[in-house]
């Protein structure tokens, strides 16, 4: 009997549609398969498909899909995910607790804010490592290596809005992803995001990223509260807090579809 699997599809990290990052959010009862899983991300094409399931404690068990693999902590995701519990499922929630791959990750709503309470992941800095700067086709000032990603960071804006990447020495370089950043213009940081090993080439907007970046810039800027912008062709606001070993990452969050997967 074919099985219909509700979907939500929620741009994270904007306050109107076509901006910030998309991502489909399918509420479960129960988990299927992590094949079905991944192939109803690959199918979406989309940077993040996530499911969750209640849990008997009032939270939910949330897992994060790639078109190409199963990550371990997704931002965008999160807020998206945080807006269907507090406006569809459980309308006037002001707090949601999700358990993950990467512990309990609570998200506070204030007004139209959805704030995450993520792990704070300092970087250390590094040699540049071989291939990587003839695959950005810039060199940076600073190379710094987080639990996940490189980081390296430029001297302007426009220095990082013009990189562009080759995808195909990007992906022989060892790291899941790269996080190219620099001074804003208009905010305290801006940052791009390139992951194609994970079969997302530009992220748009990257909630994970933001827990290396922030520890980063609040240490160069002497302050704990600061205001970022993702300048993909999309683009998103954040506001982030650095709070110890804890990062809140804060942003809006609109729906623009609704609908159901059918699976055989």
């Amino acid at each position: 009997m074919p099985l219909d699997i509700p979907f939500y599809w929620v741009d994270a990290f904007a306050g109107r549609v076509f901006a910030g990052n998309p991502a489909a959010i399918c509420p479960l009862d129960a988990w299927l398969p992590d094949a079905t899983m991944q192939s109803i991300a690959f199918e979406n094409n989309l940077a993040e498909t996530a499911f969750f399931v209640p849990l008997e404690d009032g939270r939910f068990h949330l897992r994060w899909f790639t078109p190409a693999l199963e990550i371990e902590l997704c931002g965008h995701a999160t807020v998206a995910a945080a807006w269907v519990v507090m406006n569809r499922l459980q309308p006037g929630l002001q707090e949601v607790m999700f358990d993950s791959r990467s512990g309990n990750l609570p998200v506070r709503r204030d007004g139209e804010m959805y704030e995450l309470d993520f792990p704070s992941r300092p970087a250390r800095r590094v040699p540049l490592p071989a291939g990587l700067v003839q695959a950005l086709g810039a060199e940076p000032e600073e190379c710094w290596t987080g639990e996940r990603d490189f980081m390296l960071v430029y001297d302007s804006e426009a220095r990082v809005r013009s990189i562009s990447p080759d995808f195909a020495k990007l992906t022989a370089v060892d790291a899941f992803a790269v996080i190219v950043t620099a001074p804003g213009n208009n905010h305290d940081f801006v940052s791009r995001f390139f992951a194609p090993r994970a079969g997302i080439n530009e992220d748009p907007v990257t909630g994970s990223a933001h827990c290396t970046l922030t520890p980063y810039w609040s240490g160069r800027l002497g302050k704990d509260s600061l205001r970022a912008r993702q300048i993909s062709a999309r683009g998103g606001e954040l506001v982030c807090t650095q709070r110890g070993d804890r990062v809140g990452i804060a942003g809006e969050a609109t729906l623009y579809a609704t609908g159901s997967f059918h699976l055989p």
